[in-house]
């Protein structure tokens, strides 16, 4: 069985930042996924993916990551479940990503080297890695043309 995700995107506003009771850290924003077709109307329309990383790469995103930031991530689709106020069931489906690439630079920042943070082991990694612009994800950078208006919130 296979259940992989591989997307590029913009984040649609800043991650936000909790930890569990443990203390674990979970961290949680949208990406904005351009669609490869335009609609009847000659536009490109997007998709709006939740995302959740998990512990050091968790921290990392929310310290590195801001809106509109072209981002690249690797993960796994997961479907979970709640009961709401009103007693019905809820489902929620996100990507639960282990690797995370963050493509363009930062604004702050002056070098513009793409950075990868995150493990294949799903655990993410302690250290930050640096890949050259070659790697899987060069190339793909082409811009998400979003507006204030465009986004659900």
């Amino acid at each position: 069985m296979l259940n992989r995700v591989v997307l590029i995107g913009r984040l649609t506003k800043d991650p936000e930042l909790r930890y569990t009771p443990s203390g674990v850290p979970v961290t949680t924003f949208t990406l904005a996924v351009d669609r490869n077709y335009t609609n009847s109307q000659g536009e490109r329309e997007a998709d709006f993916i939740p995302i959740v990383t998990w512990r050091q790469l968790a921290e990392l995103c929310a310290n590195y990551l801001k809106k509109g930031r072209l981002t690249a991530l690797e993960g796994r689709i997961q479907t979970r479940h709640y009961d709401n106020q009103d007693g019905r069931r809820v489902y929620v489906t996100e990507v639960v990503a282990d690797n995370v690439r963050f493509i363009d630079s930062n604004r702050d920042r002056q070098d513009q080297t793409p950075y990868a943070y995150g493990s294949p082991s799903g655990r993410g990694s302690k250290e930050e890695e640096h890949r050259p612009a070659n790697e899987p994800f060069a190339g793909e950078s082409e811009p998400i043309n979003l507006s204030e208006d465009d986004l659900p919130f």
